[in-house]
């Protein structure tokens, strides 16, 4: 029996967002109860050259909404990357749940083998539907979504593995 390509993006994008929701909120409140500027958790990397937190939370939302605009042939859904604090990054994360929630399942399911195109400033990647989703959108959400647990537990935050697997 095969699985169709929705069951296998929509459900994990949202779940891995909603852990990272959940673990943002310790976060703050690890903040509130350290007396530690929000601010220097959300601005935390792991090493200069790399994006700050805010920004690993701006990519998992982005790589999860891209890929489902992409598979589906939806209209894109711009958001700024202007988040700074916890409350618009958890803002960010329920708008791309919301909108993940409101694709049709008709408009993912049998695009498995479809041309997607992946435009970035190194140029174009093409892709099927399949291997756009399992060979680049979930490694790179994923990618993400660890490094701001990483970033996090880096800085002291009280998270373990069970918050980054949303318990099982």
């Amino acid at each position: 029996m095969a699985t169709d390509l929705y069951d296998l993006t929509v459900p994990a994008f949202i779940r891995g967002l909603r852990n990272l929701s959940a673990i943002l909120d310790k976060a703050a409140a690890h903040a509130e109860e350290k007396g530690i500027d929000p601010l220097t958790l959300t601005s935390a990397r792991l090493i200069d050259d790399m994006a700050p937190l805010t920004a690993q939370v701006q990519f998992a939302s982005d790589s999860a909404k891209g890929a489902i605009i992409r598979i589906g042939e939806l209209d894109p859904l711009p958001m700024p990357d202007t988040e700074q604090s916890f409350a618009q990054l958890q803002e960010r994360i329920a708008k791309t749940i919301a909108f993940l929630e409101s694709v049709p399942r008709e408009r993912i399911d049998g695009r498995e083998d479809a041309q997607v195109v992946l435009k970035t400033p190194r140029g174009d990647f093409s892709f099927t539907g399949r291997s756009h989703a399992l060979g680049f959108a979930l490694p790179n959400f994923y990618f993400h979504v660890t490094t701001a647990y990483a970033l996090l537990r880096q800085a002291g935050v009280p998270i373990g593995k069970l918050d980054y697997l949303g318990g099982i």
